[in-house]
């Protein structure tokens, strides 16, 4: 991939904000945006066609899922020694044109991943629940005590050399894929860093915190994650 950029967003019932998210993207930075759609009701797909990104299909629901699909499609098209993947979710919360942010660091040689931290950016007012602020707090405190890693948040928009990537062998299919990429890489010595980035209200309703079912199954799988590589 020599210094390439792909995007990978997983994607479930996005239509209504897929192709905003798409177009936000600076183009001029990207070879390719890679939408994975995870079992959509909706035109998802089909709105991603059109915005011009690949999409592939992942049948087997889950965030870990969706990712891993995107990644095995790198694998199978692009793989090189010298690409960035960029991790962005579908739903319209990120702000797509803050990407170079989280790229110049492994630009310049100064970080294998980059975490786009919501707690240093502005978060507009809503846009997380109080679930997620304190399952972020909560979760960012056990890794610090437990593996003295230095992060500030779990936030799904994030950078990490393709090499990097690989090498961390990530094999969760749902709600455990942030923490357990970010455990990986302390316990792999990898360089890594946050930036500040800002987080609106997302389009749609979330699937995870939008509901207490959903809120509770990520937070306890998030726990479990953090104490399955200690």
């Amino acid at each position: 991939m020599k210094n390439e950029v792909r995007v990978i967003i997983p994607a479930f019932n996005e239509e209504r904000s897929i192709t905003r998210v798409i177009d936000e993207i600076p183009s001029n930075k990207v070879t390719e945006i890679i939408v994975v759609d995870n079992g959509s009701e909706d035109a998802t797909a089909d709105a991603a066609k059109k915005a011009g990104a690949t999409v592939l299909f992942e049948p087997a629901n889950g965030y870990g899922n969706a990712c891993l699909k995107g990644m095995s499609y790198i694998r199978d098209t692009a793989d090189d020694t010298t690409g960035i993947i960029v991790f962005l979710d579908g739903d319209h919360a990120d702000y797509p044109d803050e990407m170079e942010k989280l790229i110049e660091p492994i630009l310049d040689g100064q970080a294998d991943l980059v975490i786009g931290s919501r707690t240093l950016g502005h978060r507009e007012k809503s846009s997380m629940t109080p679930q997620q602020i304190f399952g972020n707090w909560l979760s960012t405190r056990l890794m610090r005590w437990i593996y003295h890693a230095r992060f500030t948040d779990l936030g799904p928009f994030r950078a990490i050399r393709w090499q990097s990537l690989k090498a961390l062998h990530m094999e969760d299919r749902n709600y455990g894929w942030t923490i357990e990429m970010q455990i990986k890489a302390v316990k792999n010595r990898l360089n890594y860093t946050e930036v500040p980035v800002n987080y609106r209200k997302r389009i749609g309703t979330s699937k995870v915190s939008g509901t207490l079912k959903g809120s509770l199954l990520a937070g306890k799988k998030i726990i479990w994650t953090i104490f399955k590589y200690w």
